[in-house]
Order: C-alpha cells, then structure tokens, then sequence
C-alpha cells in the first residue's frame, strides 16, 4: 500500500507539472535552461526596376544606363534587349520606331546594339530616371536638350565604347552596325568620374509584387499595339511561363545574343498626344497625365501614367487614382497616341 500511494503522489505531481507548462529538468534552474534562437532571415536585395533578386547587391542603388536601340526591320535582331530591366518604345519618324533599354547593373552585359541616335522624349525619359544615356547623335532638339541639361551621357564620338560589326555590315547598311557592351560602358563612366550612384533625394516609386496580375475581368491573352502602318508590337501571353512573349514585324522578336524570343512580366501601353514635325520627326507629349492600360498574368486594367516634371520618372495608377503594384519582372511600356489602335483579346 505504501509502494502505491508513492506510486500515485509521483503521478499526482507529474500531471501537475505537465498542466503548468510541461516537464523541466529539476537538476537545471531557469537561467541554466538552454535556449535556441534562430536567426533573422535576411531579406535579398531586389532590382529597383524589376523587384528581382539582384545578383550583384552593391549595384542596388546604381544610376541605370539606358541605350538607345534601332528598331528597324532591317537592322534584326536587337541585341541585348533580353537582359533589359525595362524598354521604352516610341515613334521617331514615318512610322518607324526605336527603344530606349534601362539596365540597372551594366557592369556584366554581353552585347548591346545596335545602338541609333536620340530624341526628346527619348531624352525626358532617361533623365527622369536619373540614367546615364548611351546613344549615336541625336535630332538638333535632343542634342540640344542633352548639353543644356548638362546630362551624363556616352555618344559615338566615344570610341572605346563602340565598335562597328563586321558581320551585320555584311548585310546591313552602315548605321544598323553600332554596337557595345556593358564592361565597356561602366569602365568609361568611371574613368570619366561621373556620379555612379543615386543621390539621396532621388525615388522611383514604382513597387513589385510576387503576382502582379491586376483584379479585373479583362482577359488579355493577345494584345497588339499598332504604332504604325509600319510597326505593331504583338504580345501573346504564356501560361506555362507567367509571361508576354513579343513578336514583332509579324515574326518573334529575338535577342541576338540567345537566339530566344523575348519575354516580359508587365506590358504598359500609354495614350498621348503626337504628331509628326515638318522634319519627319515626332514631337510627343510625355509630361503630365494620360491614360492607358496594364497588363500582366493575362489580364488588363485601365490606368492613368504621370509624369508632372521633366525630372520624375513615369508613374502609374488605377483609373481612379489607386496605387497599384507591378509584378517582379522585367516591363515594357509602348508609348503612343492617344488614338492608336490597341486590341487586347
């Protein structure tokens, strides 16, 4: 009797031990209690134009470099526009277009090209992102523009940056045969000792989501952009990927460095007014507000893009004014005018 009323006080006390938070080691006072902590996950650090994990974390708050691209028909393939965080597409002139490519870190880039002259908007753009610009001449108003501003700035007289391809000059005119490279492009920017990293003052607003799809019932699984007679940007979108393939010319639009069409997470499309100068060039308005469209994950959203200075970068909105977040990847915006034909289905 006496083994089991020992018996029965020990189970007693274990239960009680068990109801106020569990069994504890009564050899071990509190404070010899070990405690495991884990540690803090750092958070990666993600490409401001993109939200992409960047591969080099110093390059976070780099000045961009942004290229000017040819778009001819002639002058395919683009290089390099695959490795683009960001593309900018406008008309020039009698229908043709070309594209202004942003690059957060250049330092690694393979080749880029080919590389053709600037325009003013071309040039409003660049230097709302605080970018450093690399074009071949430019229109008398862009040239103009880019000395009165006093802009960072890699022009063809910069011969260590450019070389001209012999191949593509065995089939191509002359000017479809400048090219460069991201090595070549950061090594000039620091030996000329220009500011390589944003001031403290400076924002890009715009932020990123895992899924950027926007909650709307507009399915967009093709849409087309007519800029011209000459020129419409066809982006059809793949499930199995998450992504808009680009075509273009009524063939895939493909980077010439991998051989593969090009693939991007966000298609903005933005409505302004344009009209073509006595020159053939094009005068368009980028400052202010317009309207638009966002589209990403198969589906599209009516928005509104601002640009109130020449100083801002392009920001974006719902149609009533909500903030809304882009999907982590790489984004192109058509620009065009404000009664282009613009079919998404």
């Amino acid at each position: 009797m006496k083994r089991f009323a020992w018996a029965l006080l020990a189970a007693l006390l274990l239960l009680q031990c068990t109801a106020c938070g569990g069994y504890r080691n009564p050899k071990l006072k509190d404070d010899q209690i070990p405690v495991v902590l884990e540690e803090p996950k750092e958070e990666p650090v993600r490409n401001p134009l993109t939200g992409e994990v960047l591969d080099n974390p110093e390059a976070v708050n780099n000045r961009p470099v942004a290229v000017m691209l040819n778009n001819i028909h002639e002058a395919m393939p683009q290089h390099g526009v695959s490795d683009a965080d960001m593309i900018f597409e406008y008309l020039v002139e009698y229908g043709i277009t070309r594209m202004v490519a942003f690059y957060q870190d250049v330092s690694d880039m393979g080749t880029i090209g080919s590389v053709r002259s600037a325009r003013p908007y071309f040039v409003e753009t660049v230097w709302g992102m605080d970018a450093i610009y690399v074009h071949a001449g430019g229109s008398a108003a862009a040239i103009n523009m880019i000395w009165n501003l006093e802009m960072d700035h890699l022009d063809e007289s910069d011969f260590d940056v450019f070389w001209r391809d012999e191949k593509r000059a065995e089939t191509m005119a002359y000017e479809h045969t400048l090219m460069t490279n991201g090595p070549r492009i950061w090594d000039c920017v620091q030996e000329y000792g220009w500011r390589t990293q944003h001031q403290e003052d400076f924002s890009y607003p715009v932020t990123y989501v895992s899924d950027g799809t926007p909650y709307s019932d507009w399915t967009a699984n093709k849409v087309s952009v007519v800029f011209s007679g000459y020129k419409t940007g066809v982006f059809t979108y793949n499930a199995a990927s998450g992504k808009y393939r680009v075509s273009q010319y009524d063939e895939p639009y493909i980077d010439g460095n991998t051989q593969q069409q090009v693939e991007i997470t966000n298609l903005l499309v933005l409505r302004t007014d344009m009209y073509q100068l006595s020159t053939g060039h094009m005068s368009i308005d980028v400052q202010g507000s317009g309207s638009g469209y966002y589209i990403c994950g198969g589906k599209a959203v009516d928005i509104q893009w601002h640009k109130a200075e020449m100083d801002d970068p392009f920001t974006y909105t719902l149609a009533d004014g909500t903030p809304f977040s882009l999907g982590i990847g790489k984004t192109y915006v058509c620009v065009v005018d404000t009664d282009a034909d613009v079919s998404i289905t």
